[in-house]
């Protein structure tokens, strides 16, 4: 029960974002007693991975916006005279605009249950005592003080067994995998999968119905935020570093695609690709082979760019004779960068950045973790529960109590009205009260989910991780930023494809994207449509919805906050997690200036216990995060995928 919580912690974090969760983790890591809580049922906040019936129930709760009133006022009467309240928001209102459609029929699945599903999943807004776990695997207690505490969501992985996952020696790195043995290594902690994910294509792609989609729902992984790791980020450095990676596992993501006069094609961007290309004529390959060496080392020749440094990097790009393919390519493609607003230098960032992740782990530059990205945080839950921090979810909190004297927060009060101490206060910024955010300015973000029944470009190999970018047609537009998932990624079943779509919002989600979504996909519930829309990929379901980007928003922005309150950011709209990484790092360094940033852990060989403590191999059971069987790193390949693994011993 939340009254048998500890009065006094060193460290409370609220809201288990990925940013929070780096953080929790970190300071957990250094020897503080941290307290994690999240007024969810599940981990990750706006960074979460749900099953599709789970996305169904969140798709409801944010539909309806219903407000929550206090469980009760007594709290009240712990709050002394010479202190004050910061009333904390009761309700998530970061999400907008949802909007859900099923291109199938719908009335067929009126009866049709999860398959596996122990009970009925209720919706996140229901009370407390009807409240039950999605999966038997999810379940846990309000106060946990176990590894055990912060297990993955997918019930197929079991409590008992982590994630294949990386990396040993002082130069870990990602192995690839060959098909043979592939399906192996992901069978080992998803057994309900069985083997292997891939498909044969040769009878081309069957109807599926939305009766199938609802009973394979646990099939799916649905990421609220769409991300790619980069292979040299600072994500995987951290990952590395923290040995936090062995609790996840990763595929390479298999192509980089263009979308150009109406057609998608792929992009050539490694020199074997370059080389091996058909679209690109030789003259081409020549152009774009010096174009990307002279990148990687543009700052050693300053004469090429310095007299563009005001002009954009498109512009800079139509100077260097290239053709317009290859300036589509880098510019939306390789760069990844706007056309009208990202200037030389920072064109040759992107592009330099690009070609220093390629070949580390795969031919192109980015990673993307099993079973979504709802993943990462928890891997960092778990670390955090390793080194002694405590969790509850289902846990809000009704405000932060500051010390009018000295002007600093002192504690919080959770909603059953318990006083809990700390020196040191994490806040998700959408936990803040309205009143607290009146002088901040947010951004928005679009993003859209569908389920398809075919890749957006088909080849002999049907298991692709692809990643497209669609450049606006009108000037001063975003572009649209394209995650193709297969079912080898754990994120949906078979014979379907998980596609993630994003960029900045200039209106509604839907506004912003159903453009693009009707450029590559068939939205027609009939198949009686004309020949080019039968090429295109059905879209089974969709969704639609805005989500808030606190990104870059300062400190002093937020009015009144305590100098020992400090404030993390949602995701933002970029490609990779870089800004998550930094905003955790900056907080801690803030609070703990002498003590390292999420150290590697200490080798169990060097762990020196007491005579009455029992020793990890006796209890089955230890603290140590690397206090188990010795392991051994295993290379396989399966086509272009990667994983970080590192093996547990079998029995």
């Amino acid at each position: 029960m939340a009254d048998n919580l500890p009065s006094e912690f060193d460290v409370v974090v609220i809201g288990t974002g990925l940013p929070e969760s780096i953080i929790a983790a970190a300071c957990a890591r250094s020897g503080q007693r941290v307290l994690h809580v999240d007024s969810k049922n599940y981990y990750g906040g706006n960074w979460a991975s749900f099953s599709f019936s789970g996305l169904l129930s969140w798709i409801k709760e944010n539909q309806q916006k219903t407000d929550i009133s206090d469980e009760c006022e007594d709290w009240r009467k712990l709050i002394l005279e010479n202190e004050e309240v910061i009333s904390l928001s009761k309700k998530d209102k970061t999400i907008q605009h949802v909007e859900d459609f099923c291109f199938g029929d719908q009335d067929s699945a009126e009866n049709v249950e999860e398959a596996g599903a122990l009970l009925k999943l209720p919706a996140f807004g229901a009370s407390d005592a009807d409240r039950v776990a999605q999966e038997s695997k999810k379940e846990c207690t309000p106060v946990e003080n176990t590894l055990a505490e912060v297990e993955s969501q997918e019930p197929e992985k079991a409590t008992d067994t982590e994630p294949a996952s990386t990396v040993e020696g002082n130069d870990p790195e990602i192995t690839s995998e060959n098909e043979s043995s592939h399906n192996t290594a992901l069978g080992e902690f998803t057994p309900e999968t069985g083997s292997a994910p891939s498909e044969s294509s040769a009878q081309g792609p069957k109807k599926i119905t939305y009766a199938q989609i609802v009973r394979e729902g646990r099939r799916f992984n649905i990421d609220l935020v769409s991300k790619l790791l980069y292979s040299r980020g600072l994500l995987i450095d951290l990952l590395i570093k923290s040995n936090v990676s062995r609790y996840a596992e990763f595929k390479n993501a298999t192509r980089i695609l263009a979308f150009r006069e109406g057609k998608v094609e792929q992009v050539p961007c490694s020199r074997a690709d370059v080389f091996n290309s058909r679209q690109l004529t030789m003259v081409e390959k020549r152009m774009l082979m010096k174009f990307l060496t002279f990148c990687l080392d543009y700052e050693q020749h300053p004469e090429e760019y310095q007299d563009y440094e005001n002009s954009t990097f498109a512009q800079f790009l139509r100077t260097r004779k290239l053709t317009p393919s290859l300036q589509h390519f880098i510019l939306h493609s390789i760069a990844m960068v706007s056309e009208t607003d990202c200037s030389t230098l920072e064109g040759l960032q992107a592009t330099r950045k690009f070609l220093q992740c390629l070949g580390r782990y795969g031919n192109t530059p980015f990673l993307f973790p099993l079973y979504g990205q709802g993943e990462i945080p928890q891997c960092f839950c778990r670390l955090c529960a390793v080194f002694g921090g405590i969790y509850c979810l289902r846990h809000s909190v009704q405000c932060l109590v500051v010390d009018k004297e000295s002007g600093r927060c002192k504690a919080i009060v959770d909603h059953f009205g318990q006083r809990i101490s700390a020196n040191y206060f994490i806040v998700e910024d959408s936990y803040l009260s309205e009143s607290t955010c009146t002088n901040v300015c947010y951004r928005q973000i679009s993003r859209a989910v569908l389920i398809t029944d075919q890749s957006v470009l088909n080849t002999d190999a049907e298991q692709q991780v692809s990643i497209l970018t669609v450049p606006p047609e009108d000037v001063g537009k975003p572009a649209v930023c394209v995650i193709e998932l297969c079912s080898s990624t754990m994120t949906c079943m078979k014979e379907t494809y998980l596609v993630h779509l994003t960029c900045p919002s200039t209106k509604t989600a839907r506004q912003d994207l159903e453009p693009v979504v009707q450029k590559l996909f068939n939205l027609n519930e009939e198949k009686e449509t004309e020949d080019e829309e039968l090429e295109k990929p059905r879209v089974l379901w969709a969704v639609y919805f805005n989500m808030k980007d606190s990104s870059g928003v300062e400190k002093k922005s937020y009015d009144d906050l305590p100098s020992n309150v400090y404030v993390c950011s949602g995701p933002d709209s970029a490609l990779g997690n870089d800004c998550a990484v930094k905003q955790a790092e900056t907080i801690f360094h803030e609070m703990f200036p002498t003590e390292e940033f999420c150290p590697p852990p200490p080798n169990p060989e060097d762990i020196i216990y007491d005579e009455d403590e029992i020793a990890p191999e006796e209890s089955g059971f230890s603290n140590s995060p690397e206090t188990k069987p010795e392991s051994s790193t295993e290379e396989s390949s399966s086509g272009d995928s990667t994983a970080v693994k590192k093996e547990d011993n079998e029995e």
